[in-house]
């Protein structure tokens, strides 16, 4: 506000093709923020979402439920082990609900959360705090959110054991933790090994304060499995993918032993909770993932992403994530105009060009891909 360069219009799109008003295509390159894991106008979704039109578009989730929420729940409570499902309508809102959780687990007796340094976690107050409150894009409102406690950047050292050790030893006012696993998403696009939250599990056990794990960005395959490490949570943020990129729809789930410290309901209740057009586009999203196709696609893409990347200093690849990271600032208008222009839509930030696209992007899409990253990273 106002935007530094005019956003391209787009009139149309379908499998990875976004159409432009001029007529141009770009592949899609990020997924539409990484949500539209099977690429646009998938006919089984397509067919979800005007079957429960004609049905009803919306009803209330208070007092009132359908179909489609239950069996949606049901669905992610198998997949993932927990017992709880609490339906929000984004990924930042499920975050505070899952805030919400940690602090009436403890009846408002304790009041910090544990983090580490390079998280984001959305755009809401709540999220704000538990976001990198140095280096991320939150720094502005330091001062006004509430203070949290902050671990070092996760990488698994013995120095960086000691020090997560020693902060729950300094801090037995501690509530909960929340943090991203295996992937930090838009705080910088960091990758560390999964010791980093088995650690977290373990000083959660011994010090009993509820674990938080944010699979938005990492929940269905996006980094090769179906969740990053959702058997280690005790509270679980579901978003992004959840729907296919259709709908806004998130979900944080919980454990029976979370739910029964609640001491009363939980007073949060957003107007478009559990909408049915999104919950339909939910099933069949999660539908086409239970037939485990995407396990090789996602497979397949991190081979190609390997190789298109492997002579660009700087790059690394997980899964369907693939990052190139720069000594300086990239310069988002000049490097978007280079890759649009080599017919690829990505979304550069900070000293990062990366992508994470659909599930169906094909191998000659891909290289597109890769080469439009590797000249935007040599512009």
């Amino acid at each position: 506000m106002p935007a530094v360069v005019p956003p391209l219009p787009v009139v149309s799109a379908e499998g990875v093709r976004l159409k432009l008003a001029d007529g141009r295509e770009l592949i899609d390159g990020m997924a539409s923020w990484w949500c539209a894991i099977h690429g646009y106008r998938n006919p089984e979704i397509d067919e979800a979402v005007r079957e429960q039109l004609d049905r009803m578009a919306h009803v209330m989730f208070g007092g009132l439920t359908h179909e489609g929420a239950i069996r949606l729940a049901e669905r992610l409570t198998d997949w993932t082990g927990l017992d709880h499902v609490f339906f929000a309508d984004s990924g930042s809102v499920s975050v505070e609900v899952a805030i919400k959780l940690v602090l009436q687990y403890w009846h408002g007796e304790r009041r910090k959360l544990l983090t580490w340094r390079g998280g984001y976690h959305g755009d809401t107050f709540g999220a704000m705090a538990v976001c990198d409150p140095d280096g991320g894009m939150h720094s502005m409102w330091k001062g006004t959110l509430a203070e949290h406690v902050f671990a070092p950047l996760p990488e698994w050292t013995p120095e960086w054991e000691q020090a997560v050790r020693q902060l729950f030893e300094d801090h037995d006012d501690l509530a909960g933790v929340i943090v991203e696993p295996i992937v930090q998403g838009a705080g910088g696009m960091r990758f560390h090994p999964p010791e980093c939250v088995a650690l977290l599990r373990e000083l959660c056990d011994t010090h009993e304060v509820p674990l938080v794990l944010d699979e938005i960005a990492t929940g269905f395959g996006r980094t090769g499995t179906l969740f990053a490490a959702a058997e280690h949570a005790d509270i679980l943020c579901l978003g992004k993918a959840l729907t296919g990129g259709y709908m806004t729809l998130a979900a944080t789930l919980c454990t029976a032993a979370v739910a029964e410290r609640l001491n009363g309901p939980l007073m949060h209740g957003p107007t478009f909770m559990a909408n049915p057009l999104a919950t339909a586009a939910a099933l069949a999203s999660t539908n086409i993932l239970s037939n485990g196709a995407w396990r090789s696609d996602v497979a397949r893409i991190e081979t190609g992403l390997s190789a298109g990347l492997q002579d660009v200093s700087g790059s690394r690849v997980k899964g369907a994530i693939g990052v190139i990271e720069l000594d300086a600032p990239v310069d988002v208008a000049g490097v978007t105009a280079v890759a649009v222009e080599h017919g690829v839509w990505l979304r550069p930030f900070r000293n990062l060009i990366y992508t994470m696209p659909p599930y169906i992007t094909s191998d000659e899409d891909l290289t597109r891909i890769t080469e439009a990253m590797v000249a935007c990273a040599s512009s």
